[in-house]
């Protein structure tokens, strides 16, 4: 099978990728925090099929995207704190989990079969003009392999789904570079799933605490919920000081040029190594490194997420010495229950 081809952002290139997801197909496109693999939300096949390419647990549910507030309220019951948060970071890289309204079109494997449903409105003029012309939600996980690394830029996707898609969008690198924050609104009190690209405080100033989510029956309630995700070929070491031999070293802050193979951000802008980390990950996961070193970041704001992203990532890999200040008896490197799912 070829590669899917790649088109530049056009009214004619939305048209088209329009029509193949009416027809079941899929199409990657841009978002301003990854790219995303869709599919029609309301199509068993097609949501069979982002399954199909991503490798993906069927249990995992898929977020669907919509363009304005109303579409969401056709899938979805929108309570006073949902449409509160909606009104203050829609469009933007915030997805609600809410419950599913009775009758909605939405395939029960987009929704993994929960009672529930994860929407978001991107913030992104390519994907809202695509949802509005494909007449309806578009389910839509990020476009690479699950559990490796999100792709932000066109030719990341091309990599590694490139014969598993119909069509690839391009629309530029992405901007935020992370995926979205998640939070739970179907329960009693708000929950965080997942920290992205709005941090939790900006959201509490809304809509009041938000608990951190305590997983109690091994359930699945959102995208990014897997211990191991994220993750390149090669292992991370955590909280890295200095670059040890065979290591690639990414920095974060001041550092000497000489010692770091890249730098999240020189500045120590925490947007800035959000909109970088992926695509860094993915640069120095290439033969010459054995490992990849990273440095500590800020456990605030967007630092939350990328902390929760590089733990997911480092979760599978044995904790010898690799990881500073964990003797070679320590357990993996796991997200604590105090900032993620």
């Amino acid at each position: 099978m070829s590669p899917a081809p790649t088109v530049a952002a056009s009214p004619d290139a939305v048209r088209e990728a329009a029509r193949i997801i009416r027809a079941g197909g899929l199409v990657a496109f841009p978002t301003e925090t990854v790219y995303g693999l869709g599919g029609d939300a309301a199509n068993d096949h097609a949501i069979a099929a982002i399954f199909a390419a991503k490798n993906r647990p069927r249990f995992n549910p898929l977020i669907c995207h919509v363009a304005e507030a109303e579409e969401a309220a056709a899938i979805a019951e929108l309570s006073e704190p949902a449409r509160a948060l909606i009104a203050r970071f829609w469009p933007g890289p915030l997805t609600l989990v809410l419950p599913r309204r009775n009758g909605a079109p939405l395939s029960l494997l987009a929704t993994a079969g929960l009672d529930t449903v994860a929407v978001r409105a991107p913030d992104h003029a390519l994907a809202r003009a695509l949802i509005t012309a494909a007449g309806g939600p578009i389910a839509a996980p990020s476009a690479n392999r699950s559990g490796l690394l999100s792709p932000t830029t066109a030719a990341h996707v091309a990599a590694g789904l490139g014969d598993r898609v119909d069509l690839i969008l391009d629309g530029g690198p992405c901007r935020v570079g992370l995926e979205s924050t998640i939070v739970d609104l179907s329960g009693p009190r708000p929950m965080l799933l997942r920290p992205g690209g709005v941090p939790v405080e900006a959201l509490e100033a809304v809509a009041g605490p938000i608990d951190p989510a305590v997983a109690t029956d091994g359930s699945v309630r959102a995208p990014g919920m897997l211990s191991r995700h994220y993750a390149p070929g090669r292992p991370l070491r955590l909280d890295a000081r200095e670059k040890r031999s065979g290591e690639a070293f990414l920095a974060f802050g001041p550092a000497d040029a000489a010692e770091c193979d890249l730098n999240l951000s020189a500045a120590g802008d925490l947007a800035e190594a959000a909109a970088n980390l992926f695509a860094m990950l993915r640069a120095l996961d290439r033969d010459g490194f054995s490992r990849i070193a990273v440095a500590p970041v800020p456990e605030a704001g967007l630092g939350r997420a990328i902390n929760d992203r590089l733990r997911r990532a480092a979760a599978a890999e044995e904790a010898d010495d690799w990881n500073d200040e964990r003797g070679p008896s320590a357990p993996c490197v796991l997200p604590d229950d105090d900032d993620t799912p």
